[in-house]
């Protein structure tokens, strides 16, 4: 389990589409402003993983070379989005708007849409749930594990964009985070398969 920790650790802390909106809405509203987008996310992204988990899970038992090459698909791919986050330049907060707050259901649906969730969900299926009996049970743990880190590590965005978004304008201090989570995102994706 520690492996898929780190594992939701990073993914759920890494920028991405999620993490931008909770920051720029936290820091344009305030950190009360960002809750229910956070809340909703995370519901979304623990959705997905139960979904495909529930959906490619008799599928892969089935099929054990499928479940292989999805496997590697997902340490191929969380590899090469470990390289983009390394290599990638530091980003600017969006400006100030008068653009609608997302709220739950707008965090939940920006799921549906993200790249990242998706390639996310289909990793943690692929990489660290077992084909055994309990593969449903242990999905649906793997779920609610992502669910409850998530939480914080969106939360942390929110603290960060209403209280120090000055860091996060700082190339070579969103250059040294960038590197810090591509580490860490290789080392939890290659210890899922080494252990």
């Amino acid at each position: 389990m520690l492996p898929f920790i780190v594992f939701a650790f990073v993914a759920s802390i890494t920028p991405g589409p999620t993490n931008i909106l909770v920051l720029s809405n936290s820091a344009r509203y305030g950190f009360k402003a960002a809750l229910p987008i956070i809340l909703g996310a995370c519901l979304g992204a623990a959705g997905i993983v139960l979904a495909v988990g529930s959906g490619v899970g008799q599928s892969l038992a089935q099929l054990p070379k499928v479940q292989v090459a999805m496997q590697w698909a997902g340490v191929a791919w969380l590899s090469y989005l470990a390289w983009q986050i390394f290599r990638a330049p530091a980003q600017v907060l969006p400006a100030q708007s008068t653009q609608k707050r997302p709220g739950l259901i707008g965090g939940a649906g920006l799921q549906l849409v993200n790249p990242k969730t998706w390639m996310m969900a289909l990793a943690v299926v692929s990489v660290f749930a077992d084909n055994g009996a309990d593969r449903q049970s242990e999905v649906l743990s793997l779920s609610l594990v992502f669910f409850l880190i998530s939480l914080p590590c969106l939360g942390a965005w929110a603290v960060l964009g209403a209280g120090s978004s000055r860091f996060l304008r700082s190339p070579s201090a969103m250059q040294r985070f960038n590197r810090c989570m591509a580490l860490l995102l290789l080392g939890s994706t290659w210890l899922g398969v080494l252990i």
